[in-house]
């Protein structure tokens, strides 16, 4: 069975730092395409930042310069460093593996206080 399980995520105060991890099991996930994902209340779900399985990623304008997506394949876990917080930021974080078919964590929330 797949699981992707998020943690990390908790309330700051805005220009803090959070790091969240997403931990997966049941398959092998070194070849996918792992990215985070956020949703605010009232808003879709969009793209925060993606990794290959190389090296490439991919960030939202908002978070460019600020967060940092890395993965370590032994660990089959994907982690989101998240610097220079803001308000704005304030939502539920969610991880996404992409092999052949798409997997979704539970999501961990984030609130970023001003």
């Amino acid at each position: 069975q797949v699981q992707l399980v998020e943690s990390g995520g908790g309330l700051v105060q805005a220009g803090g730092s959070l790091r969240l991890s997403c931990a997966a099991s049941g398959r092998d996930f070194s070849m996918s395409t792992m990215a985070w994902y956020r949703q605010r209340p009232g808003d879709q779900r969009e793209l925060v930042a993606s990794i290959n399985s190389g090296t490439s990623t991919r960030y939202h304008d908002s978070v460019k310069g600020r967060f940092t997506i890395s993965r370590d394949n032994a660990k089959n876990t994907v982690y989101l460093q998240m610097n220079s917080l803001k308000p704005e930021d304030t939502a539920v974080y969610y991880c996404k593996a992409s092999l052949g078919y798409d997997y979704w964590g539970q999501g961990t929330q984030v609130t970023v206080s001003s």
